[in-house]
């Protein structure tokens, strides 16, 4: 058993190391906002289809399935497009999440209807502000 005795360390929150090694009292580092994300979780408030509702048929898996498939392998998506949520339940698919660009939002809509049918996509897509 290896303990470690961190009394007397003369570690103080005060003071910060530089990357020389040295130490240099200073101010504490600016406080950073707490993350708020209200306004998005609102939407999320039982009107909306969240990736909760996943549907569990076989039929409902497999097209979801093959969506995201198609998507990873499109590597002109962005991060956020390859991810989007999918959301199938009773043969429709609900698509959620922050695209690059219209552009990008058309493209995954696109190979969507192609596994789903024209009609069975619900397009909740969002262009990303930058």
């Amino acid at each position: 058993m290896v303990m470690v005795a961190l009394a007397g360390c003369g570690c103080d929150p005060a003071t910060r190391h530089s990357s020389a090694g040295g130490t240099s009292q200073g101010t504490a580092a600016p406080a950073i906002p707490a993350a708020d994300n209200t306004a998005k979780n609102s939407r999320d408030d039982g009107s909306t289809m969240t990736p909760l509702d996943q549907g569990t048929s076989d039929a409902d898996m497999g097209t979801t399935q093959a969506i995201r498939k198609d998507l990873m392998a499109d590597k002109n998506l962005s991060l956020n497009g390859q991810n989007v949520k999918i959301i199938t339940k009773d043969g429709v698919v609900t698509l959620r999440g922050p695209v690059a660009s219209e552009a990008e939002r058309g493209l995954i809509v696109a190979q969507a209807k192609k596994t789903a049918g024209m009609d069975r996509v619900r397009d909740q897509l969002e262009i990303a502000s930058h």
